[in-house]
């Protein structure tokens, strides 16, 4: 496999949440960037400032070659630690307050590929945040930006992208090398993303009309009728009418491997959010785990919370046949479904966009890294000058002075032992949790009467304080684990000396 190729094939899984449908009014956007099958990625949370940001940019991995316009704005990122396969950014909020994730990697079918093929000079995951993000003002302008790039570039894999204001929260999917369609959440619901084309219907005469809800490639339905990509049966009037198009059937996919690596995932986080909006666990019920049915969005029970949002991030079918940790289900049922909260998670963030206090205190990045089930997720103020070196200094070498390595070394060494190192991360998630919601309200009170001119520092110390306290929580950790794990060693022996 190139280079090229391995690149096409980054998993993800993305949750996204409209302002009535979270605990505080805040916007809620948050995704696993996860490596391929066998590799394990290193990265890092970083600012970057107006000066430090390329005007001429060009891909490592396509070559593509683009210039910058000259007014960057600074902005949050999580690129890879290592520069030998480009910047990577993933996610980050910017000086507007306006946020963007990418890529949820998804599918599309041999029919739309056809019709538009991929290009394999064009842009993608690894250059979007950092050619879109600084030069955006709104969650729409992201979606016009980015939806520009695209038509003119093209892109060499598929991509679901977020982008997120303080009002909007927007998906946007590209169909095929040129093309892309774009829906914005409903206020009072959440959205779910694994790795499969998503958005379930489209509304062309919104996109064509008010465009308040979606958004399209301006050619789209030509595209559509021109390659004969439509497969509504007994059709009634013209695209251009349509309200509910069912972008799955026409423009995605289903494959056999979608029920066992994708559409898993969505059902899991959908049971748990909504559990009153169907029968989830019916072996025959409309929406179970290999359904190509489940809605791409849902109102919540109740709402949603950044703890709730990390525990379907972390997911491994938890209370389901399905739980590789379980002690229920057989071997086969164990094994069936790819877990959400995988051993090659390289992070998670959630930009939440909070609408109180202070502008400047409003956006904040949860960040947390290394595989899901093991870490905690731990918020940062984005209107800063730098990030701590302890999420900002990751490098190739493993070592406890980075928040992402130390996360690595507890998840090998707490799988095989989880029966007993269960309590101790769960006791550590809570804690972790606990006292960043502590720091954050002390930090968020005290930059109420600080002014203007030196609130910046003042934030940047408050992330410093908030890296000491998870750096302390997190060796605690490895403390307890190493212990259980060495313990257990096979070479063990339990007969006292006498």
């Amino acid at each position: 496999m190139t280079e090229y190729e391995r690149n096409r094939i980054m998993p993800c899984t993305t949750i996204l949440a409209g302002r009535l449908a979270t605990c505080d009014g805040s916007t809620f956007m948050a995704r696993n960037e996860d490596s391929p099958a066998g590799e394990f990625t290193p990265k890092k949370f970083v600012f970057v400032s107006p000066s430090d940001q390329p005007r001429s940019y060009r891909s490592v991995i396509s070559g593509a070659e683009l210039d910058l316009p000259e007014d960057p704005l600074s902005y949050t990122a999580v690129p890879n630690a290592l520069a030998n396969e480009g910047i990577w950014g993933e996610a980050g909020i910017n000086a507007a307050h306006v946020a963007m994730t990418e890529t949820e990697t998804i599918t599309s079918n041999p029919r739309v590929l056809g019709a538009d093929s991929l290009v394999k000079g064009g842009i993608g995951e690894e250059d979007f945040l950092t050619i879109v993000l600084p030069y955006i003002r709104s969650a729409r302008e992201g979606v016009l930006r980015l939806g520009r790039l695209l038509e003119e570039y093209g892109t060499y894999e598929m991509n679901g992208i977020g982008f997120q204001d303080r009002e909007e929260v927007w998906w946007m999917e590209t169909i095929g090398g040129h093309h892309w369609i774009a829906r914005r959440v409903p206020d009072d619901a959440y959205a779910v993303i694994p790795n499969q084309q998503g958005i379930d219907c489209f509304d062309f005469s919104d996109a064509f009309g008010a465009r308040k809800d979606h958004m399209c490639s301006a050619d789209m339905i030509a595209f559509i009728e021109n390659n004969h990509l439509d497969l509504t049966m007994g059709r009634k009037g013209s695209l251009e009418e349509e309200r509910a198009f069912d972008v799955r059937a026409s423009l995605g996919s289903h494959a056999d491997s979608d029920h066992t690596y994708n559409t898993p995932r969505a059902w899991f986080m959908l049971r748990h959010l909504s559990p009153s909006a169907a029968a989830w666990d019916l072996e025959k019920g409309p929406w179970g785990p290999g359904s190509d049915t489940l809605p791409w969005c849902l109102k919540p029970d109740h709402k949603l919370t950044p703890e709730e949002v990390k525990y379907v991030l972390s997911s491994h079918y938890q209370g389901t046949p399905y739980d590789p940790y379980g002690r229920t289900g057989s071997p086969e049922e164990k094994g069936l479904f790819r877990p959400i909260g995988i051993n090659r998670n390289n992070f998670a963030s959630l930009t939440q966009i909070r609408p109180y206090g202070r502008p400047e205190t409003g956006p904040v990045q949860w960040i947390a890294m290394g595989s899901n089930v093991f870490n905690a997720f731990v918020p940062f103020y984005a209107r800063v000058t730098g990030t701590p070196a302890y999420l900002a200094g990751t490098g190739e070498a493993v070592s406890t002075d980075s928040f992402y390595w130390t996360n690595r070394l507890i998840a090998a060494l707490a799988d095989p032992h989880m029966d007993v190192c269960r309590i101790h991360l769960e006791r550590y998630q809570n804690r972790v949790h606990e006292r960043a919601h502590a720091l954050l309200a002390a930090s968020d009170q005290e930059a109420e009467g600080l002014p203007e001119e030196g609130l910046r520092a003042f934030l940047t110390g408050a992330n410093e304080r908030m890296a000491d306290m998870v750096r302390e929580e997190t060796g605690a950790l490895l403390s307890r684990i190493l212990y259980e794990a060495s313990c257990r060693m096979r070479n063990g022996f339990a007969r006292s000396d006498g």
